[in-house]
């Protein structure tokens, strides 16, 4: 018969067997690269969301409301939370900036502390995160004059967030400042090349959100829509 000491050494001898043999079976940890700074895996981010072909962005241009511009009372930025925390200590800006730059290294709390970025808007080339903002394309002042003054505040949180969707972009600071709260017929990215996207990408945000156009709006929506074809 196992006496009781002996059955607790036997048990203890086969759980560090166990451990052992688990211990030997797991990968090594990859080496910390130094500093605390870490080329993030690209499979943790998401492409740019890249918005539908021209002739779907022609008739969701052609399905929105067209009306006048909804009053900015009671208008704030404070109405559109962000940036909110994505995974782990990533906040929504983190996250773009990764997602649109080239080797991008963060430190442990996934602010990029160098990479590449080049803004859509203008061509430009960065270096230093710190000369990038992060565009919502709709811009929020817009969406609320299109029809997020309705909206509640979880919904145009979601807005302000939208890794989904083609409304967020890491551009230079001073393209992003150029354009303000402008819409198309006021505002368009100097690099004309960029008009195609830039105008699928309006549309469908607008479109997916239910928000209105104006008429100028629309009218320059549809002049850069047909650079997809020209050009």
């Amino acid at each position: 018969m196992i006496t009781s000491a002996r059955w607790r050494h036997t048990a203890t001898a086969l759980a560090a067997l166990a451990l052992a043999l688990i211990s030997a079976a797991a990968p090594a940890a990859a080496a910390a690269p130094p500093n605390g700074a870490a080329t993030s895996p690209a499979s943790q981010y998401r492409e740019l969301p890249e918005p539908p072909p021209a002739e779907q962005a022609r008739s969701e241009l052609d399905e929105l409301v067209v009306e006048a511009p909804h009053s900015m009372d009671g208008y704030t930025r404070e109405k559109f939370p962000h940036w909110i925390r994505q995974y782990g200590t990533c906040d929504t800006r983190e996250a773009v900036l990764a997602r649109d730059g080239q080797d991008v290294v963060q430190d442990d709390q996934c602010r990029a502390v160098s990479g590449t970025w080049t803004s859509p808007y203008d061509g430009k080339v960065f270096t230093d995160a710190k000369a990038l903002d992060i565009d919502h394309l709709v811009p929020l002042a817009a969406s609320w004059r299109s029809g997020a003054d309705t909206w509640t505040t979880d919904k145009r949180k979601q807005f302000a967030n939208d890794l989904t969707h083609s409304q967020l972009v890491a551009v230079s600071a001073a393209s992003n400042r150029a354009k303000a709260d402008k819409g198309p017929d006021a505002w368009r990215p100097p690099l004309r090349s960029y008009w195609c996207t830039y105008s699928r990408a309006w549309t469908d945000i607008k479109h997916i959100y239910g928000l209105s156009v104006t008429e100028p709006e629309k009218s320059a929506l549809t002049e850069m829509l047909d650079t997809c074809f020209t050009e």
